[in-house]
């Protein structure tokens, strides 16, 4: 027994060992119960569901593709524009819903005081979404011109 004999025995005090053999035949008959349950459990309920189809609407935004060459020369999606005239169409861009994403088309060797003033007067008009192109292969950037 786990707690000592009945009988006459050498040393009345108690054993210390724990007697783990009932608690593993407990486990393992635990154990053989689930496995035989679990499969009854992932027993689905096939239900005929009536079928939908939707999309979602949504409003893709506009692209601005603005560029400005070596010379200083700005194109608005290939048309020669001013500063002046620029910060009015930046300031109309601004107010469309969803506002469109300003692409940036910068040549190299363009001044940074002018990208800076696009940018300013564009966060100004509310054209929050500014990102600048680029060439991977090292080459020069062109901007979209019209036809002569």
């Amino acid at each position: 027994m786990a707690f000592g004999s009945f009988g006459a025995s050498r040393n009345n005090a108690l054993m210390a060992e724990i007697n783990v053999v009932p608690m593993v035949d407990i486990m393992l008959v635990l154990l053989v119960i689930f496995i035989i349950t679990a499969p009854l459990l992932s027993h689905a309920v096939k239900i005929d569901l009536p079928q939908a189809s939707s999309t979602p609407h949504t409003l893709e935004a506009d692209t601005i593709q603005f560029a400005i060459d070596d010379a200083g020369l700005m194109y608005w999606n290939g048309e020669a524009v001013t500063m002046p005239e620029a910060v009015e169409r930046l300031q109309r861009a601004g107010q469309q819903q969803p506002t469109p994403e300003l692409h940036l088309r910068i040549d190299r060797n363009a001044r940074y005081q002018q990208i800076a003033e696009v940018m300013s007067e564009a966060g100004k008009a509310g054209v929050g979404k500014v990102g600048f192109v680029t060439d991977p292969s090292g080459g020069p950037v062109t901007a979209v011109l019209p036809a002569p």
